[in-house]
């Protein structure tokens, strides 16, 4: 009895561990017209202030070549995550220039919502999130 004890614990804690180490799939990561769009919903949140405080007016922008470098799918809030991470290339309009900058690294999460239609863009802030819908 005690063998048989001891084998259930054993399978117990195996099952127990394997249930802990479940990620997301990958294959319901973000396409990339959601990364594009989160890319400009973060560098929004930035410019906004920044117009603001300058008194300028906002500048166009257009994100391009994105290249995801890393894909760590996570769960946040005990909803499917995931970490992205790479590089894109920026272009700013301005009522007199434009200029272009190439490689701007980035580093997103995004969490896909519960009915998989919508998702936000994640921002740890002192150990919290908040979210931001991404349209």
């Amino acid at each position: 009895m005690r063998r048989f004890l001891s084998f259930l614990t054993s399978i117990f804690l195996v099952f127990l561990t394997a249930c802990g180490s479940v990620t997301p799939p990958q294959e319901f990561a973000p396409p990339g017209e959601i990364v594009t769009k989160a890319l400009l919903l973060q560098f929004r949140h930035t410019s906004d202030r920044l117009s603001q405080s300058l008194q300028i007016e906002e500048p166009q922008v257009k994100i391009a070549k994105i290249n995801v470098t890393s894909l760590e799918p996570i769960y946040v809030g005990n909803l499917p995550a995931y970490h992205l991470q790479g590089d894109y290339d920026l272009t700013l309009r301005l009522p007199h220039q434009k200029d272009t900058k190439q490689h701007n690294n980035f580093d997103l999460y995004l969490q896909r919502q519960i009915e998989g239609k919508t998702w936000r863009l994640l921002e740890e802030v002192a150990s919290q999130w908040r979210s931001y819908l991404v349209r």
